[in-house]
């Protein structure tokens, strides 16, 4: 039988951001030199109906309503509020149907899962199968993948395999993260926010035209910070840890010299530096999920004097350029990401008196070191207003890095390991309106995938390790009008992930792992309609998805170690509802819905569990020999189902603006750990809410807005992960944070 088992750990360094502030500085001052000071804008009326939809799913702009896929947009006011109370990208997780996201890296390296299909593995190299486009370019690795929300303009949730016009790596699925562009209209904004736990957060934007009609710009800018709040009960330390810093920038040039032609060009940074997550010892006792009296939200016992620390720079760019001929246009979208950093943890969560049972200790450190990444695509797209269209193009990635792990206790000894992945693909897609209601397309995709693994330094020699793939992705679809309110659609897809590699092992004495590709195939079909005059919208999808190959990090166990497996194959269905309602004149109602069942098929597929007696195991151990069967077991970290709800009422003031109240709601179904299951490891029923409470006016022709906040309003206290190897470890969500929060627009 195959076999598997594992470890969690975690990884981080240190940085700074000076070059692209001086530059948004110098930009800021032209702009500001050269734009009025103020623009009359008057109150809007109240709506009519819901506004328009425009995402860019099929790589065009086209209303969500239009399109044969399930995509939907995470709400505006949701992500403005998540923001506010310094959250990152990880807190949209169960904000959209079938979107999750979760992360043992603290506020780097988040994991992303769609439709329940996802990747557990913590490590620096880690393959996933759901894609992060930020402004067109792919962020392949997880530290990329965490860079901050600021000045977004729309996030958009593609569902099931997009590989055959998105970069890489979707056989669940993309989130795609939209900056608001320059323009030659002068705006901006400022919003600052101060809540407890010291928590601040300022944001801004400035943005018009520095040659009129040729050149536009636009500077954004973000400051995050919380204190250190969590106290070091084991050293006497208060405040010794929890707290972050987080800064970055972004500059954008618009060059439009004629209308045939534009380039955009976008260069980013951040400075992060703040606390890992926070691993806390036998918060969980055997035979139960419930936190127990070892866990204090404001307390940990760590006996390691660094108390989790970690750091992360990166520095990127991108160039995306437009030519506009008769019918056609080729686009030209050029990337490039440098990411450095650490991460230390103390991964047994105590000390050797505790809380609980710590059979010994355990504290270790993963660096990045100098990740580069090289994007290049071209796409040649024909014009809409045909009956046909079309759009083709090729696709180039190339990264490379370092991953050293090393520990300040002496084991496992410092290991450097060098991964190295080229990838290339060309594709096309034909849509073709086959009557005044029906419209069909087809894409295809051809992807070459290689990852090369060397190891630098080791306690023992290791030989490279070379993988490489390469394979057809497809997908059809059909979309039907059946009136002006409502459509159907149907669509089949297949999806690729190449082949990866797994390193970490060799820190502990062990050869790496490979996983072999994985392939997915899924079948949707759903509806699209509005009605009650355009006040009302539901968006349904049902869907069904294999998974052949399917690849799994045995993370946890005895072991102490991390191993790739592939499963047979793994199942998924379910189905997903977006709604949306506007009540009478003042009352704006959200709502999202997601029911997902995965399985695994693999009846020889065996990992290792938690040790003798530290948690309950519920799978057979049919041949006695501590490995548990997880065949017919759901994926790890996938929810069987998310419900989330958002409302706004406004009361229209004597003083001509509007009192508001927002809320924002998410439930999350029973969430398996590991892909082993126990009566431990899994989380059921987890929620959490928020509220905001303000006025929104216009003053001298800029819009403004006050509002008092609470994040977490009920202090849940919910189980996010686990560490199962030496003891019942695990780490939780971040707490209430409460607050005020002033936003004016520059306009």
């Amino acid at each position: 039988m195959r076999r598997a088992f594992g470890v969690e750990l975690v990884p981080q360094f240190k940085t700074r951001l000076s070059r692209l502030a001086a530059c948004s500085a110098s930009v800021l001052a032209l702009m500001a030199s050269t734009q009025p000071a103020a623009l009359a804008n008057q109150a809007e009326a109240a709506p009519e109906r819901l506004d328009m939809i425009i995402v860019t799913a099929t790589r065009r702009e086209e209303n969500v309503q239009d399109v044969a896929a399930s995509v939907t947009t995470a709400p505006k006011p949701t992500l403005d509020a998540i923001m506010e109370a310094g959250g990152d990208i990880l807190q949209l997780a169960s904000r959209a149907p079938s979107l999750y996201a979760e992360s043992s890296n603290g506020r780097v390296a988040p994991r992303f899962y769609i439709r329940g299909l996802g990747n557990t593995d913590f490590d620096l190299a880690a393959s996933q199968p759901v894609s992060i486009l930020m402004d067109g370019v792919v962020q392949e690795n997880v530290i990329l993948k965490s860079f901050p929300l600021f000045d977004i303009a729309q996030v958009e949730v593609a569902r099931g395999p997009q590989g055959t016009l998105f970069g890489r790596n979707t056989t669940a699925g993309l989130v795609r993260f939209d900056s608001v562009r320059p323009s030659q209209e002068f705006d901006g904004y400022v919003s600052v926010s101060a809540g407890s736990l010291g928590t601040t957060n300022a944001e801004g934007a400035i943005g018009g035209a520095l040659i009129e009609d040729v050149l536009s710009a636009r500077v954004s800018v973000l400051r995050q910070h919380r204190d250190d709040w969590i106290d070091n009960g084991f050293s006497g330390v208060r405040d010794a840890l929890g707290g972050f810093d987080e800064q970055a920038a972004r500059v954008q040039l618009l060059y439009t010299p004629t209308d045939r032609f534009d380039a955009l060009l976008n260069v980013h940074a951040r400075d992060y530096e703040g606390t890992s997550a926070v691993f806390r010892a036998n918060i969980l006792t055997t035979g139960s999920n419930d936190l127990n009296e070892n866990f204090d939200r404001d307390t940990v016992f760590f006996d390691s004097p660094a108390n989790n620390p970690q750091a992360y720079e990166g520095l990127g760019a991108s160039l995306t350029m437009n030519g506009y001929f008769d019918g056609l246009t080729l686009t030209s979208i050029t990337g490039y990401e440098y990411a450095d950093g650490f991460s230390l943890g103390d991964i047994d969560g105590g000390n050797l008196s505790g809380p609980g049972v710590i059979p010994f200790p355990s504290e270790t450190q993963d660096a990045l070191d100098d990740l580069k990444q090289i994007t290049q695509e071209f796409r040649l797209a024909s014009d809409t207003d045909s009956a046909t269209s079309w759009q083709v193009g090729a696709y180039y990635f190339d990264s490379e890095f370092e991953v050293t792990t090393s520990s300040p206790i002496g084991f496992p000894p410092t290991t450097t390991v060098r991964h190295e992945n080229q990838l290339w693909a060309v594709f096309g897609q034909l849509s073709h309106q086959l009557t005044d209601d029906l419209r069909l397309s087809a894409g295809l995709r051809y992807t070459s995938d290689e990852k090369d693994l060397s190891v630098p330094l080791a306690a023992f020699p290791v030989d490279p390790v070379s993988v490489s793939d390469e394979e057809v992705s497809w997908d059809l679809s059909a979309f039907y009008d059946l009136n002006d309110d409502f459509a159907f659609f149907g669509r089949v897809a297949r999806g690729f992930r190449g082949p990866t590699i797994q390193a970490r092992d060799v820190a502990f004495f062990s050869p790496p792992s490979t996983a072999q590709s994985e392939t997915s195939t899924s079948y949707e079909a759903g509806f699209k309609s509005e009605f009650s005059d355009g006040r009302a919208r539901v968006n349904a999808t049902a869907f069904y998805y294999e998974v052949s190959d399917l690849q799994l990090s045995a993370v946890g166990g005895v072991g102490n170690l991390v191993q790739l497996v592939n499963a047979d194959q793994g199942v998924g269905y379910g189905f997903e509802v977006d709604s949306e309602f506007l009540v009478g004149e003042n009352l704006l109602l959200t709502a999202g819905f997601s029911w997902n069942e995965t399985e695994l098929q693999d009846s020889d597929l065996e990992v290792g569990p938690c040790g003798s007696g530290q948690c309950t195991p519920t799978d057979p151990d049919a041949d006695g020999d501590g490995f548990v069967e997880v065949d017919g077991n759901p994926f790890p970290q996938a929810p069987d189902y998310i419900l989330s709800l958002t409302a706004r009422y406004d009361i229209p003031s004597q003083w001509g603006g509007d009192w508001f109240v927002y809320t924002d709601w998410f439930w999350q179904g029973r969430t398996n750990l590991f892909i082993y299951e126990s009566e431990e490891f899994y989380s059921d029923g987890n929620f959490e809410g928020g509220l905001r409470l303000g006025y929104a006016g216009n003053a001298n022709g800029r819009d403004w807005e006050a509002a008092l906040f609470v994040r977490n309003i009920t202090d849940e206290e919910n189980l996010s992960g686990g560490i199962d190897f030496n003891n019942n470890t695990g780490f939780v969500n971040e707490p209430r944070i409460w607050g005020v929060s002033l936003r004016t627009s520059l306009n």
